[in-house]
């Protein structure tokens, strides 16, 4: 089969941070969207433009042929797929299942193979590149699937995003958004230091950025995140309670395979903490309020 922008009906569940930009470039690209979200309110700017309302997923699941899902946690897919009125057991033979979610790889294979049964197409694809990247279209798309089945909707990944990679069979893509958080995590432990070190240095944290960003230290945190951090700004491009949930998985996973994993294991316990402070609704960047006081 050949998508087309007159012959997809796409579905998008799941408006929050990420989503509520991931659904509006495909309404951009042309595609005709429709939308669910449990809380209606983080809908109304998509449906203001244009987006369909549908009061239930499963409602979503019987019109739409291809359908994303950007939710919260494992618990949130398990549930939005698996469930009675879930996707799987209302949309129609032939339709693409998309879950753009962060979440367990184990969850992917169990949704495949469910999806499969019931003549659907299933693929994991988690995404990367916070808020910015979500806005832009530019996002990371870390892919888990049967190849005929990319090919067919790579056309609604490229609406979304750049750098598009089927990594393997199912699971695959959220494997590989594991590797994407292991790193971050540690990352994002360095970062934090290094803006406060600058700090109490006496340095000027922006100048000193000037230096080291377009230099062996550089990435995305570190050009990114720690400007918001020298602003105070702790908005969320990402939020610390999404990235708790992310480095449990990952640990997880990693215990599955008999690995130690120190650096994430710090990081977790770091993140633990400042959620227990009252900020598991910040971005990640947030991390810098334990080292900056």
């Amino acid at each position: 089969m050949k998508l087309n922008k007159d012959n997809v009906v796409l579905g998008f569940i799941g408006t929050g941070v990420m989503g509520r930009s991931m659904a509006l470039n495909l309404m951009k690209a042309g595609y005709r969207v429709l939308v669910y979200n449990r809380t209606r309110s983080k809908a109304e700017d998509l449906i203001k433009q244009g987006a369909l309302w549908k009061d239930t997923v499963a409602d979503v699941a019987k019109e739409a042929n291809v359908i994303i899902t950007m939710v919260g946690y494992p618990r949130d897919v398990e549930e939005v797929y698996l469930d009675e009125k879930g996707i799987i057991n209302n949309a129609k033979p032939g339709s693409y299942l998309i879950d753009m979610t962060t979440s367990s790889p184990m969850l992917a294979k169990r949704i495949y193979n469910a999806a499969k049964d019931k003549g659907l197409y299933a693929l994991d694809a988690p995404v990367s590149g916070g808020d910015i990247g979500a806005r832009e279209a530019r996002l990371s798309i870390m892919v888990g699937g049967d190849p005929e089945d990319f090919n067919v909707v790579k056309p609604v990944f490229d609406a979304m995003g750049k750098n598009i990679v089927l990594q393997g069979g199912p699971g695959a893509g959220q494997y590989t958004k594991m590797c994407n958080q292991i790193a971050i995590a540690s990352g994002m432990i360095g970062v934090c230091e290094a803006m406060v070190y600058a700090k109490k240095a006496g340095l000027d944290p922006t100048t000193v950025l000037k230096s080291i960003e377009s230099g062996a230290a550089g990435s995305w945190s570190l050009s990114n995140l720690a400007p918001r951090m020298i602003k105070g700004d702790f908005t969320p491009g990402f939020y610390v309670k999404h990235f708790i949930k992310d480095m449990k998985i990952a640990l997880e996973s990693a215990k599955e395979m008999g690995l130690k994993m120190p650096g994430l294991e710090l990081a977790f316990s770091l993140y633990e903490n400042l959620a227990a402070e009252g900020e598991e609704n910040s971005g990640t960047q947030a991390l810098f309020k334990l080292y900056d006081r």
